[in-house]
């Protein structure tokens, strides 16, 4: 859990309201809206508050402050994973954006089937929380709807749900600008390479994949189901299995979409281990934008997990504060390619390739940890 900045109430025998505002230099409805620990205040003012709280000797209660106003002064956040560098950068963003309005954060980590049936059984964050943030998930009706009977606000993260407030980016659109790229290259033996996962944790897994489908079927490329693996994050055996699957087809692709930017590392790193060249013989494109796409000189489609966080913050500070706010507001932001040194024309294949390639693909799923 963490922390930030408490709600204020009045020791015994401290100076009437106008007084403190007074020293604070602001309104007594200024003071009200800071003690009730409400987002409207600026950072800078609630500062000012509580240096004149601390000068007149106000004492610090987050739950007295709860019995005033029914709030806990907690926001929860439900993410499938902390070890990834999405969840990592969108918390970064979202805790100072909240302690800045007086709230703490409150992480579930729901990383399997096991901990989400348990959470959707009990809702840990039904009484200790004033809104939830949802990120990336792909829940199923009932699962919405017993987070629709909480009573507070509940905002989806890197997901989009109908009727609810949602802030994501247009994964579809992301995956079929970031295949044109390839497209335009020259590339029309395109490979895709997902990830697995639980059940229920693929939502843009699965938006990307459309995108993918959709910038072929525009460039009257035939959808080619052996062209789609999949592969787990962080493990180089995996990768390389997928990359063997992929070199031993008959046709082999030129361009590998991975969905997220480590897959796609991993993906040239054993390509590079079985002496074949990225970009001049296979070109790799990544999702993402991770720091370690530049340090790899990854071409990727980039996105802004932080962005997204922040805006799904403010998103639920507005929703505290109005309850009767813009339910069906959804935010969705842009992506974009950026082009790096993985990624170039598509080479003409030499006579006998074939037979080579399927020699590498042999290699390249023997490949260890």
């Amino acid at each position: 859990m963490l922390t930030s900045g408490p709600c204020l109430q009045p020791s015994t025998g401290t100076p009437r309201w106008p007084t403190f505002a007074e020293r604070a230099g602001v309104s007594t409805s200024t003071v009200s809206r800071t003690l009730r620990g409400l987002s409207t205040v600026s950072p800078e003012v609630r500062a000012r508050v509580e240096k004149a709280a601390r000068e007149i000797d106000f004492a610090v209660s987050r739950q007295a402050a709860s019995l005033v106003t029914g709030r806990t002064g907690t926001v929860a956040v439900m993410v499938p994973t902390l070890n990834a560098w999405f969840t990592g950068s969108a918390l970064s963003s979202l805790a100072p954006l909240l302690r800045a309005a007086g709230l703490q954060l409150n992480v579930y980590e729901i990383p399997d089937l096991a901990e989400r049936t348990a959470f959707f059984e009990h809702l840990p964050a039904r009484r200790n929380a004033d809104a939830l943030l949802v990120f990336s998930f792909d829940l199923t009706d009932e699962e919405t709807a017993r987070l629709d009977d909480l009573g507070m606000p509940v905002i989806y993260v890197s997901a989009h749900v109908d009727g609810r407030p949602s802030v994501y980016v247009d994964d579809v659109a992301g995956a079929l600008h970031g295949t044109r790229h390839l497209l335009n290259l020259g590339h029309r033996r395109i490979a895709f390479v997902t990830t697995e996962g639980a059940s229920g944790f693929t939502f843009s897994s699965n938006e990307r994949l459309l995108g993918y489908q959709q910038a072929l079927t525009e460039a009257g490329v035939p959808l080619d189901d052996d062209l789609v693996v999949s592969t787990r994050p962080g493990s180089k055996r995996a990768a390389a299995e997928a990359l063997g699957t992929l070199l031993s087809l008959r046709e082999p692709p030129t361009a590998i979409f991975a969905e997220q930017d480590e897959v796609a590392v991993a993906l040239i790193w054993n390509l590079r281990r079985t002496r074949i060249a990225v970009p001049e013989r296979v070109s790799v494109l990544g999702f993402d934008d991770q720091p370690l796409a530049d340090w790899f000189d990854l071409s990727t489609v980039a996105q802004s997990p932080s962005e997204m966080a922040r805006l799904a913050g403010e998103l639920a500070l507005k929703l505290i504060d109005d309850s009767d706010g813009d339910q069906e507001r959804h935010i969705v932001l842009p992506t974009h390619v950026i082009p790096r040194g993985s990624t170039a024309p598509v080479a003409a294949r030499p006579a006998g390739d074939q037979s080579a390639r399927a020699a590498e693909g042999q290699s390249a799923g023997s490949a260890s940890e």
